[in-house]
């Protein structure tokens, strides 16, 4: 699987996390742009692990602040698998 194609596939899973209906963009902040609370980024993380089969732990999460590093982190972890 490919960038762009987990890339196309993580946008259909943000859209209804996306209340504001904001652009997304590689470099599209969850915290600040989509004004994600901690229950949401919860409920965000499970619904892409369970997309791609894939754990995030917490370290990595920390680490992920914007929607392109997301895609990257997914990217890494698929080849992984």
């Amino acid at each position: 699987m490919d960038r762009a194609e987990i890339d196309t596939r993580i946008r259909s899973i943000i859209e209804p996390f996306n209340k504001a209906q904001t652009a997304i963009a590689e470099d599209t902040t969850f915290a600040g742009d989509l004004e994600f609370d901690s229950l949401t980024v919860m409920d965000f993380v499970a619904a892409i692990e369970d997309e791609f089969d894939i754990i995030i732990s917490m370290n990595q999460q920390a680490e992920i602040e914007t929607y392109g590093q997301l895609v990257d982190a997914v990217t890494r972890l698929k080849d992984r698998t």
